[in-house]
């Protein structure tokens, strides 16, 4: 049984996401980086986070050659980063001070909570790549709302 794309979708958009920023460092030491909102926590012990990567992303090469990758966790005023992050055209760090903590992973320091990886394993996801990374550091940076993903909108708690 075929399911319809657009009807999948619409399914999906009626569960509720947050939104991440998942970045890492090129093979040239640039810093990459992609708005996520499939993004779960995996494992307490060991501590296991995964997201999952669209084999067409732009910044796929880079993905596929680290070892590490960071996740920022987005607040409710981070909306247009997001959309930035989101765009395959836009200068995605042009704005955003970054920090590096174990990694070297680029960790957005206005960001909500952040954890830095590193690689545990890849897995193949159909159009996506599920990387699972092992969390060396996590750390609430600010106290305030998130940024949710629903029916194909931002949206806050209220």
């Amino acid at each position: 049984m075929s399911i319809d794309p657009t009807a999948f979708r619409a399914v999906l958009g009626r569960y509720a996401t947050g939104v991440a920023i998942v970045t890492t460092r090129g093979p040239d030491g640039y810093p990459v980086g992609l708005t996520v909102n499939s993004f779960t926590s995996v494992s307490l012990d060991p501590p296991l986070v995964l997201f999952c990567l669209d084999r067409q992303a732009g910044s796929g090469p880079a993905f596929a050659a680290t070892d590490c990758f960071a996740v920022n966790i987005l607040g409710t005023d981070h909306a247009r980063v997001s959309s930035r992050f989101a765009d395959p055209a836009a200068e995605r760090f042009v704005e955003d001070q970054t920090v590096e903590w174990e990694t070297g992973a680029p960790v957005l320091a206005h960001a909500l909570a952040a954890l830095d990886c590193r690689l545990h394993a890849r897995h193949d996801g159909g159009d996506h790549v599920i990387l699972v990374g092992r969390v060396l550091r996590a750390e609430v940076l600010v106290d305030s709302e998130p940024l949710v993903y629903w029916r194909g909108g931002y949206r806050g708690l209220n």
